[in-house]
C-alpha cells in the first residue's frame, strides 16, 4: 500500500478500482461528476478501462500511473476515469467498438480512450508503453499531443468524435435480417471453422490462441447430428488445450490464453467465465465419448473452483491475477533443479520441463507429446499432488473477489449439469448454494438485479447477459434438481429480459435496461467474445424457456436476436458460437421431456439418470413433478395434463407439445429420444 493519500476510487467496491487508490492520477470513478469537471474546465476526459487479473494493466499502472510525472500531466490537462469493464461492460463495450473502429478492428486492454466532455470518443489505443519502443510512442507523448491536438485543433476532434459516435450508433442499431434461419447457416460456418482449424494442435488459427468453448459447444451440436468432422476438431483441440501449459497442469483450472499455437505458454491469470464454459463444455464432451480423460478435466476444473475461487456463503469470485511478486507466471512455473528435488528427473521430463528451462529460463508445465508408458503416466500424476502440495507455500497470486451475476450464472449451469451427469450430488450441492447467494445478494431492494456484489456491497444495475444466463444457470439447476423455485426465478427474469432489454424495433436486446444510465448509445452486445453476449444468451434460455411453457412470446423474442447475428454467424463463427448453438436449438428437433413420479423414488431416479443424464441431448428440456404437485403442474405447462401410468414412474417425450405415447421403462424412454 502506497503512503500516498487515497484518491476518489477508495470507496470503489471493484478490487480493480481499488488497486488505483492510491495512485498520484486524480482519478474520478465514471459518473456525472467527472464529465461535468471537464465541461466546466473544459478538458479532454481520459478513459482507462481494465480489470483486476490483467497484466499488461498492471505493467501500465506501474509505468504510467505510479509516475509522478506522468500524473502531473494527467491532472494538469485532463479528466481521468477509470473503469472495470468486469463491472461496466456497457461502457467497455461502446468505447471498445471505438477503438476497433479507428484501430482497423484491434483492442485489447488496458483500453485507453480520449473524449469530449460529452463522452465522443476521438483518439483510442491500448496499452502504452512509459518509453517509445516497438514504433509505440510514449503515453507522455500521447498526452501531449491530445493536448495540443484539444487546444489547436478542436474542430477536427470534434469531426472525428462525431464521425466515431455516428459509427458506434449504427452498430447499436442495425436492422436485423429478413432473410431465414436454416439450416445453411450452420453448415456455412462449419465449414468455415474447418478452414481455420489447426489440424496439429487444434484450435482456430495461431497465435495467440483462445480456448473459444461456445466454438466447442457448437462443433459437439453438429457432432450429434451426425458430422464426424465436428467431433473429431473438438476432441483434438480439447486433448491438446488439456495437455498444454495453458492448462494448470499443478491446481487444475485454465488460463485465459496461450501466447503461442501450441497451448504451451499462457497469459496465466484464471478468469471464472473461461473456467465455468469450459468445465461445461468437457463434460458434454464426456457425455459424447465417454473418455474417462476428459471427465478428468472437468473434475480438476471444478476443484479448483470450488479450492480457490468460492465465497465462503457459496457465491463466486471473478478471477485470479497473472501476476505475483510483480512478476508474470511466477507462482506457475518452475526451475529444472526444484523438479528434480521433489520428483525426480524422469516426471520432471514428462511435464516437458527442461534443464535450461523451456520458457525465458524456467519451464511452464505441460505435456508436449502423449505419456505412452503406465508407470511414467502413473508418476506423472503422482508428481501432480507433490507439485501441488509445495507451490502453496508460494506467495499466490491476487484474487479479485467480486461476484458477477452473469459468471455465476454460468457457473451455476456448469455444476448442476456435471452434478448430473457424473452422478456428484457435491457438484449439485455447490450450484445450490451458488444460486440461493445469487438470488439473496445479487438484487437490489426492488428486486432488481445487479451486475455484481462484494463484501456486502452491491453493484452498478445488471445487464443483458446477467438476466440471460443467471436465468440459464437457474434453469438448468431446475432441471437437475426438480426444485420449482429455480424455474420460477428463471422465469421472472427472463419476463425481466423482454419487458426491460427487448429492442420491439430492431430486433434483440439492448444491454442496458430501459431506465438505466443514458450513454452517448444504448449498446447491444452482438459479438461472442470471452462470454456469451447478452443477446445470444437470452435467444438461448428464452428458447428453452419456451419449450417447457409453450410461450410463443419468448421463442419469437429469441428468434428476433438470431436474426441480427444470421450472417455474420456464418461468415465467422468463431465470434458467434453461443449465437450458433442458440440456433441449432431454434432448428431442432427438440426433446421436450416431462417425467411425472416422485423425485426420490427409485423408478424417477433411473428414468432421469439413467436416460436423460446419461446422455448428451442438448435440444431437450427436462421437467419432473410428483403426481400430486399441482403447483408445478400449474406453472410448468409441459407438465399439464400428464397421468401416471400403471402408478409407475412416467415420462412423456413431446416435441413442439406434440407428445408421443407415455413410458415407464429406462429402455422404452432411450427408445424415444433416440435421434
Amino acid at each position: 500500500m502506497s503512503d500516498r493519500p487515497a484518491n476518489r476510487l477508495a470507496g470503489a467496491t471493484s478490487p480493480y478500482l481499488l488497486q488505483h487508490a492510491h495512485n498520484p492520477v486524480d482519478w474520478y470513478p465514471w459518473g456525472e461528476e467527472a464529465f461535468a469537471k471537464a465541461a466546466a474546465e473544459d478538458k479532454p476526459v481520459f478513459l482507462s478501462v481494465g480489470y483486476a487479473a490483467c497484466h499488461w494493466c498492471h505493467v501500465m499502472e506501474r509505468e504510467s500511473f505510479e509516475d509522478e510525472t506522468t500524473a502531473a500531466i494527467l491532472n494538469e490537462r485532463f479528466v481521468s476515469i477509470k473503469v472495470d469493464r468486469e463491472e461496466r461492460p456497457d461502457v467497455d463495450g461502446i468505447y471498445m467498438d471505438a477503438v476497433q473502429a479507428m484501430n482497423r478492428g484491434q483492442g485489447g486492454w488496458p483500453m485507453s480512450v480520449f473524449c469530449t466532455p460529452q463522452g465522443e470518443p476521438f483518439f483510442a489505443g491500448t496499452y502504452f508503453p512509459d518509453e517509445p519502443r516497438h514504433g509505440m510512442p510514449s503515453f507522455r507523448q500521447v498526452l501531449d499531443g491530445i493536448a495540443d491536438a484539444w487546444r489547436d485543433r478542436r474542430d477536427e476532434i470534434a469531426r472525428t468524435g462525431s464521425a466515431v459516435t455516428r459509427t458506434l450508433r449504427d452498430i447499436a442499431t442495425s436492422p436485423a435480417s429478413g432473410d431465414p434461419l436454416g439450416e445453411e447457416i450452420p453448415r456455412g460456418a462449419l465449414a468455415a471453422l474447418a478452414r481455420s482449424f489447426d489440424a496439429t494442435w487444434g484450435g482456430f488459427g495461431g497465435a495467440p490462441k483462445f480456448p473459444q468453448p461456445m466454438v466447442l459447444e457448437f462443433l459437439l451440436r453438429q457432432a450429434v447430428r451426425s458430422e464426424p468432422r465436428a467431433l473429431d476438431m473438438a476432441v483434438l483441440t480439447l486433448d491438446r488445450m488439456a495437455a498444454g501449459g495453458m492448462h494448470d497442469q499443478v491446481g487444475g483450472g485454465f488460463a485465459r490464453y496461450s501466447t503461442d499455437a501450441r497451448w504451451h505458454v499462457p497469459h496465466f491469470e484464471k478468469m471464472l467465465s473461461d473456467n465455468a464454459q469450459l468445465a461445461l463444455v468437457y463434460t458434454h464432451a464426456w457425455l459424447l465419448t465417454r473418455e474417462s480423460r476428459l471427465r478428468d478435466v472437468t473434475e480438476r476444473i471444478l476443484s479448483y473452483l470450488l479450492r480457490e475461487m468460492r465465497h465462503p456463503e457459496g457465491g463466486f469470485f471473478t478471477s485470479q491475477d497473472a501476476d505475483s511478486e510483480g512478476e508474470e507466471g511466477r507462482f506457475f512455473v518452475w526451475a529444472w533443479d526444484d523438479l528434480v528435488r521433489l520428483v525426480g528427473s524422469p516426471a520432471a521430463e514428462a511435464f516437458g520441463a527442461r534443464p535450461g528451462g523451456n520458457w525465458e529460463g524456467t519451464n511452464v508445465l505441460w505435456h508436449p507429446a502423449a505419456i505412452e508408458d503406465p508407470n511414467l503416466r502413473a508418476a506423472a500424476d503422482d508428481a501432480r499432488a507433490v507439485l501441488f502440495a509445495s507451490r502453496e507455500w508460494r506467495v499466490h497470486p491476487g484474487t479479485d473477489d467480486k461476484v458477477v451475476t452473469a459468471w455465476n450464472g454460468l457457473t451455476i449451469r456448469a455444476l448442476a449439469e456435471a452434478g448430473r451427469a457424473f452422478g456428484e450430488p457435491t457438484y449439485v450441492e455447490a450450484a445450490e448454494r451458488a444460486a440461493v447467494f445469487a438470488w439473496a445478494n445479487l438484487r437490489d431492494e426492488h428486486g432488481r438485479l445487479l451486475r455484481s456484489w462484494r463484501a456486502g456491497a452491491g453493484g452498478p444495475p445488471g445487464f443483458a447477459d446477467d438476466h440471460a444466463l443467471l436465468a440459464a444457470g437457474f434453469f438448468t439447476l431446475y432441471e437437475t434438481t426438480a426444485d420449482l423455485h429455480w424455474f420460477e426465478a428463471s422465469a421472472s427474469l427472463c419476463d425481466v429480459l423482454i419487458a426491460r432489454f427487448e429492442d420491439p424495433e430492431h430486433g434483440g436486446f439492448f444491454q442496458t435496461a430501459d431506465d438505466a444510465e443514458r450513454l452517448i448509445v444504448r449498446p447491444k452486445e452482438l459479438y461472442d467474445n470471452a462470454v456469451p453476449s447478452g443477446n445470444s444468451a437470452a435467444a438461448e434460455v428464452l428458447l428453452r424457456m419456451a419449450l417447457l411453457t409453450g410461450d410463443a412470446g419468448f421463442e419469437r423474442a429469441a428468434a428476433g436476436a438470431l436474426r441480427l447475428v444470421r450472417d455474420p454467424m456464418q461468415q465467422a463463427p468463431s465470434g458467434f458460437g453461443h449465437a450458433l448453438c442458440a440456433l441449432d436449438l431454434y432448428l431442432g428437433p427438440s426433446n421436450e421431456i416431462a417425467i411425472i413420479g416422485e423425485p426420490t423414488d427409485p423408478s424417477t431416479a433411473a428414468l432421469v439418470h439413467e436416460v436423460v443424464a446419461a446422455r448428451f441431448l442438448p435440444n431437450s428440456v427436462l421437467a419432473v413433478a410428483s403426481p400430486d404437485d399441482a403447483r408445478a403442474r400449474s406453472s410448468v405447462a409441459l407438465l399439464a395434463d400428464r397421468p401416471v401410468v400403471g402408478g409407475a414412474a412416467t415420462a412423456y417425450v413431446c416435441r413442439r407439445f406434440v407428445c408421443g405415447l407415455p413410458v415407464t421403462r429406462a429402455d422404452q424412454l432411450a427408445q424415444a429420444l433416440a435421434p
